[in-house]
C-alpha cells in the first residue's frame, strides 16, 4: 500500500506540474478578451470535441456511472442513449448554427449571443442569464473541489484543509493563466486520460472474470438481477425510471460550459469532424463504465459504497503504475468540469455584468486583468464553501445541471430554429426552466415522479412558444 501510495503520489505531481505548464503556454497566446473568453475562435475538431464532453461530464462519467451500473446492473444502461442523444442533439443540430451565429454577431458568451440575437438593449436578457449561470455554477464549482478533497483523502489520508486548497490552487493556477484556451487544452488531455482509464479497467475487469462468456456466467451467479433489463422494478417504476435516464439528453444544450466550445470552434469542418468524435468518446466512456459496474458484482461483491468500485478495483487488478494513471482519471474529471464552470462564471461576472451591463469600457490588458481576479475570487469563494462542507452545496449540483439545460436549452435552441421567437420568449423560457427545476426538485417529485429535467425543459419550450406568439401577434397589432 505504501508503494502503491508514493507512485500515485508521484504521478498525481506530475499530472500537476503538466496542466500548469498548459496554463502558462496558454498565457503567452492571450492577447485580447476574445482571447481569454473564447481561444481566438481557433479550435480545432480534436480539443473541440473532447473538451467539451469531457467539461460535461465531471466524476459522475467515472464514479457515478460505475456505481449506478453496479447497482442496477443492465437497467441502468439507459443512460448511455440519453447522453449520446444529447451529444448528437448538440452536434448535430445546435454546434454548427451556433458557432456561424456567434461569429456573425461577434458574441463570446451566451449571455452575448442572447443579447445581440434579440437586439436587447435594456440587457434584460443578459442580466437574467448572468445570474442563472451564476447561481448554477458557484455551488457546482464547490462540490467539485469537495470532490477533490474526498479523492486525496480516500487515497492518501490527506484532510479537506489541505487538498481542497492545493487541487483548487492548480485548477485556479491554470484557469486565471490561460482562460479559456487552457481549459480547453487542459480539458482535451483529461478526456483522453478518463476514457482511456475506463476503458483499461473494462478490459482487465472481464479478463479477470475469464473472458466475456464466463463473466456473464459468474455475474449471473453472484447476483441474477444485475442481467436484467428491468432490474426487477415493476413496469411503472421502470418505465418512469427509463424517461428519466433518457431525459439526461435534453440538459446538454442548455451547458454554457459546453456549448461555447462550439463557438470556439475553427470552423464548419472541425464541427463536422469534431461530432464523430465526441459520439465516440462517449460511446467509449459510458460503454466501458457499464462493463466496470456489472463485472464489479461478481469481483467485488457487497460493496457498501458503490461508487468505490473505480478506485479500489483500480488499485487491486492493475500495476501500481498503471493503476496510479487511471485513477487520474478521477481527478481529470473533475478538474475538466470545475475548469470551465470557473471560466464561464467568470465571464458572466466579469464581461456580462461589469464590461457589459455596467457599460464599463476597459483597455483589453485590463479586461483580461478583471476577468483573472474574477475567475481567483470566484475560485477562493467556492473553496470556502467547499471547506465548510455544507450540505447546501449538494442541493445545487442535484438541481444545476437541470436548471441550466431547462433555462438556456429552448430559447437557444428556438432562436436557431424559428423566426418568430421574441425576446420576451427568450425571457419566459429561461425563467420557467429554471422555477420549474427548482420547484420540481424542492416538492419531491424527482424522486416520487419524474427526474425534473424533463417536465422543466417541456415548460420552458412552451413558454418560450407561447409567449412569443403572444407577444409577436401583439407587435404586428
Amino acid at each position: 500500500m505504501t508503494e502503491f501510495t508514493g507512485v500515485i503520489a508521484a504521478v498525481f505531481a506530475l499530472y500537476f506540474l503538466f496542466m500548469a505548464l498548459i496554463g502558462y503556454y496558454a498565457s503567452r497566446l492571450t492577447r485580447s478578451p476574445a482571447d481569454f473568453f473564447l481561444a481566438n475562435r481557433a479550435l480545432k475538431a480534436w480539443v473541440t470535441a473532447i473538451s467539451s464532453t469531457a467539461s460535461s461530464e465531471s466524476a459522475w462519467a467515472v464514479l457515478g456511472a460505475v456505481g449506478m451500473s453496479y447497482k442496477d446492473g443492465l437497467s441502468a444502461m439507459w443512460f448511455m442513449p440519453g447522453c449520446l442523444l444529447g451529444y448528437a442533439i448538440n452536434w448535430l443540430f445546435l454546434a454548427e448554427r451556433l458557432r456561424k451565429h456567434s461569429r456573425e454577431t461577434r458574441a463570446i458568451t451566451i449571455p452575448d449571443y442572447l443579447e445581440s440575437h434579440f437586439h436587447d438593449k435594456t440587457h434584460t436578457l443578459r442580466v437574467l442569464s448572468a445570474t442563472v449561470i451564476f447561481v448554477c455554477m458557484v455551488g457546482y464549482v464547490a462540490s467539485q473541489f469537495t470532490a477533490v478533497g474526498k479523492t486525496f483523502d480516500a487515497l492518501f489520508g490527506i484532510p479537506y484543509a489541505v487538498s481542497i486548497p492545493v487541487g483548487g490552487a492548480v485548477i485556479l493556477l491554470y484557469t486565471a493563466m490561460g482562460g479559456f484556451r487552457a481549459v480547453a487544452w487542459t480539458d482535451f488531455v483529461q478526456g483522453l486520460i478518463m476514457v482511456a482509464g475506463l476503458v483499461i479497467l473494462a478490459v482487465v475487469a472481464v479478463a479477470e472474470l475469464g473472458g466475456l462468456s464466463e463473466a456473464v456466467r459468474k455475474v449471473h451467479a453472484a447476483a441474477p438481477e444485475t442481467l436484467t433489463w428491468t432490474g426487477n422494478k415493476t413496469s411503472a417504476a421502470f418505465l418512469g425510471s427509463l424517461v428519466g435516464l433518457l431525459g439526461i439528453g435534453l440538459g446538454y444544450p442548455g451547458q454554457p460550459h459546453v456549448i461555447t466550445r462550439y463557438m470556439a470552434a475553427r470552423d464548419t469542418k472541425a464541427i463536422e469532424q469534431g461530432t464523430w468524435i465526441a459520439i465516440g468518446w462517449g460511446f467509449l466512456i459510458y460503454s466501458s463504465a457499464i462493463v466496470v459496474g456489472i463485472c464489479g458484482r461478481a469481483l467485488m461483491p457487497g460493496l457498501q459504497d458503490p461508487e468505490s468500485l473505480f478506485p479500489l478495483a483500480a488499485e487491486k487488478y492493475l500495476p501500481p503504475a498503471v493503476a496510479a494513471v487511471v485513477l487520474t482519471g478521477i481527478l481529470a474529471a473533475i478538474m475538466s468540469t470545475v475548469s470551465s464552470q470557473i471560466i464561464v462564471a467568470a465571464s458572466a461576472a466579469a464581461h456580462d455584468i461589469y464590461c457589459k451591463a455596467l457599460r464599463r469600457e476597459p483597455s483589453h490588458a485590463r479586461i483580461i486583468l478583471i476577468s483573472r481576479a474574477t475567475i481567483l475570487a470566484l475560485g477562493i469563494g467556492a473553496m470556502i464553501v467547499a471547506l465548510t462542507e455544507t450540505r447546501v452545496i449538494f442541493w445545487f449540483v442535484l438541481f444545476a445541471w437541470s436548471g441550466l439545460g431547462a433555462s438556456f436549452g429552448p430559447p437557444i435552441l428556438f432562436t436557431l430554429y424559428a423566426r418568430n421567437v421574441t425576446k420576451e420568449g427568450a425571457v419566459a423560457g429561461i425563467i420557467a426552466g429554471f422555477a420549474v427545476t427548482v420547484a420540481w426538485k424542492v416538492s419531491g417529485l424527482s424522486e416520487a415522479v419524474i427526474y425534473e429535467l424533463v417536465p422543466a425543459f417541456l415548460l420552458s419550450a412552451l413558454a418560450v412558444w407561447l409567449v412569443s406568439r403572444m407577444t409577436a401577434e401583439k407587435g404586428e397589432g
